[in-house]
Order: C-alpha cells, then structure tokens, then sequence
C-alpha cells in the first residue's frame, strides 16, 4: 500500500562537493531524509529501473536505508541492489552500477567525516556511469528539494540487511548482495594477484581501515585472497562511530599507523582508508606519500601492472594538486587536464576516454575502472608496483623525485571558521586579485592571480569560482579554496607548492622548503589576522 506523507520543503538541502552533508540530527529530523529521497526520485526518471544502495555504515545508515527503500518502492523503482548489512564502499557501488548496469545508485556517506549520534551523516546519488552526478543533476535535485511538499512510501515487511538473498516490497525487488565480491573480481582483472601472494609473504606491512567500510574488503582481499596477516589489517571491523575516531587517512587522524611506521624496526610499507574507502593514505618507513606525488608516481609506472600494460591515456587532477602528474604527462606525451574539485569532474573525461588515472589533493586516487575515488585500489597498485620493482616506498619516490623534480607540497586546513569570516577573507582576497599579478614578495614574483574558472572540455558546461590561484614565476602555486564537504560553520583550505629540481636540495621538510610561501599567503590573505587562527587544525 503506498501512502503520501505530507510535508513542508526544507532550505537548506544543496548538494556539496559529495553530496548533501549534514550533522546526524539534522538528517533525524521528521521528513529531513524523505524528503531529499523524493526529489532525488522525481529528478531521476527511474521508474522500473536498478538502483543500487548502501553506504559505509556508519550511524543512522541502517534507518536511513529503510526510508530509501520504502519511498523507492512507492515511486516506481523495479529493483534495488543493496549491500549486507548495510555496507557499501563508494568505490563499489560504482563497479556494482556499472557491472549490472543500473540507472545508478544512492551512497550513504559523510566519507572521511565523523561519525556517531553527534556526527555526521550524508546522502549523494551516482549515475548510471558509476561516478557522482554532475552539477545539472544536482542542481535539478536541489531545485525539486524547494518545491516538495510531501512524499510516497510503502508500508510492509523491510529485509533483513544481515542475509543475503531476495525479497519483494510492494512492487519492488530488493535483493541483498555480497559488498565485496563483484569488486574483488575487478581487482584481480587489473593487479597481478599471483606476483603479489608471493611478494606479500615477505612484505612487512599493515593496513589500516579506521573501524570503516574497508575493513571486510581488506579482509577479503588483502587476507584471504593475497595472504597478509589478520593482525596487519587494523580496525578492521565497520562501527558505527568509527571507534570515536576520525576515519580521514592522513598522517594528523592516523597516529596509530603513523607510530608504527616510525619505529627503527617498523613496516616498510603503510596504507590507510577512510570512512566509504575512496581515500587512500600511503605511507613508507618513516615517509608520508603526498597525494600528489602518489598520483605521479602511479602514472609514472603505470605499465608496470596488468591493467595498465598497454599504457595511459592521459591524466586528470583536481586544480588543487600539485603540478607533478604534470611533469610526468609531459613526458609520457599524454595530456593532462586541470578540474576543479571534486571526483564528478573526472566523468566526462574518463567516458570520453581522454584520461585514464585521476587524483585530487584530498587522499583521493583512481582510474578508468570505476567513476569514482578508490582507496584500496590505489593500495593495491602500490603494492604491485613494489613487487616489480623490488624497491620499497622510499626508494621509489626519491628515484622519482631525482628524474622529475620534487614538487613540496601541503595542505593547511582551519575547520569550523565563522562562515561570514571566511567568506569575508575568500571576497576579499577576489576583489585584489587585479592588483597581485607583477608584485614580489623575496625572491617570489607573482606571474598571475585568478579564480579558477574550469570549461569542461566534453560536455562546454562551466563551473566557476573554483579556488583562487596566485601562480609564481618559478612555478610555485598558493592556492585557497572554501571545502564543501564540512557540516558545521566552513572549512578553509590553504594549498602551497614549491618546485626543487636540485636531488641534492629534495631531502628538506616540506613545511620549511615551503616557509616563505605560508608567509606570503598570510601576507596577502591574512588567515591568522582576520580568523584569530594562529595555526590550521589539520596540517598535510
């Protein structure tokens, strides 16, 4: 029996950068949910269509669940593929979409954010390519979000999400599908897993997948199909709450991995996930990998591993990222194609079949195997890039650092500003872009400075005011940007770069090689002045 609820529009249900985040009570509310459920479902004409469903388990996801169920039936959804127990990796839910050819699939994720009652909690949906939909999409869901004054559900028996196997609510399918294995099958098509069980029996490693959505599939994967020990895969096991801690994978949220690769004795390898599992932090003895340089690296190598033999066809990375996917693009003679944030950028390059690996400045790496970000992935290629090369993390990146140059990088994030502040400085700093371009801070001369406007180069779409940029004379970037994946007041990224082509002069901090640029970025755009910061929550 399908009843309509009635119910008033809520004002604040835009999509972010991944979707619509909000804080666990803000989704409780009566009809919060449902309602953005109902727009989602009269934007996207599904009618007898596939959807699939999941999300990274943490609190609220089983409920949330149930809600999306009942509202799919009731509009005329023909099935719903949806994940035991609740659980979907984003990286899966795109290999699910895109192996049985959904219409697309709904992720309930806040990715690397907190979680628990007093956490947050998210809701995005993917299309039928596997990645995130595009800005005329989201717009579209946000639009009808205005104007819903009620919803559709249907009353009945919901499944059981811990068993797998078939049901039926009203008119619609559900069946309850294994999370891991369409995705596991995938990796062994494109990583040499016979090398890998060999190499692994004497790789001194662990895996950290931060009590979320990775654990059973680095079980799976790394455990029971390659042979690594069950106490090197830490917190493997999915809570609501992520065990109180911050499932982000960088070496501020990480301490205990962190730790263990710092030891004399220590692993000689290190990886962790985040909350969905499309993040990926790599880790050598004693050495963080920068996202950007992972990106470079895996590019660098590419036909060093089974799915990537024949060689790439380009690459993409999010405007924020450091410029070294660039350099070795260059030498590839691929191109390499500069996006805004955010993974749905990479779509439409990716189906065009201009590019083949993209990254973004946040932890985020991937290929043409899916639409969306992978940690375990990018795990699993690094791994099969040692057992080729018989080299271990560190070895790799200075070996690439001696033939490409070395591009210091890092991320300076302060979280939970007052949104006016921030706004305030982000307008400022707009209106005295005209001024910048000429003036020399040092040995520092400014080439240009803009707000990255980025023309889609498949579809002619134009998203604006992307991330400001002021571009050195030597090649060094400062760029600030306003995140749009935080849930309480906004979050401000700072990103600084600095190109070291010298070997002799790569082995230095990265915070102190890029000391005099976090001077000029307070000199122009004065974080420290005008917030009362005197220093980022969360340095990268």
């Amino acid at each position: 029996m399908i009843k309509t609820i009635s119910s008033q529009a809520f004002t604040d249900q835009r999509p972010g950068t991944s979707g619509l985040r909000k804080k666990v009570k803000h989704f409780q509310q009566p009809h919060y949910l449902a309602n953005f459920a109902q727009a989602i479902f009269d934007t996207i004409e599904a009618k007898g269509q596939t959807l699939v469903l999941g999300g990274d388990g943490r609190y609220y996801n089983d409920e949330a669940i149930g809600i999306i169920l009942r509202i799919a039936a009731a509009n005329g959804i023909g099935r719903v593929l949806v994940g035991q127990d609740g659980l979907l990796s984003t990286p899966a839910v795109s290999c699910i979409i895109r192996k049985h050819k959904a219409h697309g699939g709904i992720v309930l994720s806040a990715s690397h954010n907190p979680g628990g009652p007093d956490g947050d909690f998210g809701i995005k949906y993917n299309i039928g390519n596997g990645g995130p939909a595009p800005e005329k999409i989201t717009e579209a869901i946000y639009a009808r979000s205005q104007q819903v004054t009620g919803y559709k559900i249907v009353e009945g028996t919901l499944p059981d999400l811990g068993k797998p196997g078939k049901s039926t609510l009203g008119e619609m399918a559900i069946e309850i599908v294994d999370p891991v294995s369409d995705y596991a099958e995938l990796m062994q098509q494109l990583f040499d897993f016979d090398r890998l069980k060999d190499f692994l029996k004497t790789c001194n490693l662990r895996f950290d997948a931060m009590h979320a959505v990775t654990g059973p599939y680095a079980r799976r994967i790394l455990g029971d199909l390659l042979g690594v020990r069950a106490d090197w895969i830490m917190n493997a096991k999915p809570l609501p709450d992520f065990g109180g801690c911050h499932p982000d994978p960088n070496p501020a949220y990480a301490e205990e991995l962190m730790k263990l690769l710092w030891q004399d004795n220590g692993p000689v390898f290190g990886a962790a996930s985040d909350g969905d599992g499309d993040r990926n932090m790599i880790l050598g003895h004693r050495l963080p990998v920068s996202p950007s340089d992972s990106l470079a690296v895996l590019a660098a190598n590419a036909k060093l591993v089974p799915g990537y033999r024949e060689g790439i066809a380009g690459i993409a990375r999010s405007m924020p990222t450091s410029q070294a996917a660039d350099v070795v693009a260059k030498e590839l003679h691929v191109p390499c194609f500069e996006t805004p944030t955010g993974w749905k950028f990479f779509g439409n390059l990716l189906d065009a079949h201009q590019v083949t690996l993209c990254g973004e400045e946040s932890y985020g790496t991937s290929s043409n195997h899916v639409r969306e970000k992978d940690g375990l992935w990018a795990v699993l290629f690094w791994l099969n890039l040692l057992a080729v090369r018989g080299q271990p993390v560190t070895e790799i990146l200075h070996d690439h650092w001696r033939r490409y140059g070395r591009h210091y990088y890092s991320r300076h994030d302060y979280e939970a500003l007052d949104t006016a502040v921030a706004n305030r400085m982000i307008d400022g700093l707009r209106g005295e872009l005209g001024g910048l371009a000429g003036k020399q801070f040092g040995s520092r001369n400014i080439r240009a400075a803009d707000d990255f406007t980025y023309h889609d180069p498949i579809d002619g779409s134009v998203s604006a005011k992307q991330g400001i940029r002021l571009m050195f004379e030597d090649g060094a970037r400062i760029v600030v940007r306003l995140s749009g994946t935080g849930t309480e007041g906004a979050t401000l990224r700072l990103y600084l770069e600095s190109y070291q082509p010298d070997p002799a002069r790569q082995a230095e901090d990265p915070q102190a090689a890029l000391g005099d640029l976090i001077n000029i970025a307070e000199h122009v755009i004065g974080i420290k002045r005008q917030s009362g910061r005197q220093q980022p929550d969360v340095i990268t």
